[in-house]
């Protein structure tokens, strides 16, 4: 299985929503019980190849990342790790990876549109790649039947969607994340398949606090 995860400069909380360290300590427990260890919590977003190659041996990892530091702290990482894999320091819209080679491909991508006023500052929005130039490079990298997962904002369902189907990729999984049954949905993880038949599945359920 070839795998390729797809991420930009300082997106590294996101994906375990580590806003506090009480989430970052039960990341950093669950990379233990994986067998992995890392560095810096700055560090985090690039842990899921660790939990990922640890789960999965004989996975191919390959990964883009624009900040030159980043790779390089998830090269040591990895090979701290004693697992294999290729970084590749560069702007994922280049197609630095070759077309239809990919199993799965995975990112958590910046979720705010230029000038839309979301919170986070230059790393959080579109600034460098756009929702639809991401899904535009997983389709060229991922396999026919083969899929392409991200997670992101509730709000953006519409765009989600409309740019996957735009390149081939078909939504199956839809799961919307709150922190209770009282909260609404503060995050949407997708998954889609390129060129799958029609027909999604949408799940709700709920982030520990």
């Amino acid at each position: 299985v070839e795998f390729v995860l797809l991420s930009l400069p300082t997106i590294v909380y996101l994906i375990v929503q580590s806003r506090g360290q009480g989430r970052a300590s039960r990341f950093k427990a669950a990379l233990a019980r994986a067998g992995a260890s890392w560095g810096s919590p700055a560090a985090y977003g690039w842990a899921l190849l660790l939990l990922l190659a640890r789960r999965a041996p004989g996975l191919i990892l390959s990964a883009i990342e624009r900040d030159p530091l980043a790779a390089q702290t998830a090269r040591d990482n990895l090979a701290q790790n004693n697992l294999t894999g290729e970084v590749i320091t560069g702007d994922l819209r280049n197609r630095l990876l070759p077309a239809e080679q990919f199993d799965l491909v995975v990112s958590n991508p910046p979720y705010f549109q230029v000038n839309s006023g979301g919170s986070g500052g230059p790393a959080r929005s579109e600034e460098f790649c756009t929702l639809d130039q991401l899904c535009a490079t997983a389709g060229y990298l991922v396999k026919n039947g083969g899929r392409f997962a991200l997670c992101h904002r509730p709000e953006r369902l519409a765009d989600i969607i409309c740019s996957l189907r735009a390149h081939g990729l078909e939504p199956k999984r839809l799961t919307l994340l709150s922190h209770s049954p009282n909260h609404a949905p503060s995050l949407l993880l997708a998954e889609a398949v390129k060129q799958g038949k029609p027909g999604v599945e949408v799940r709700t359920a709920f982030q520990s606090a």
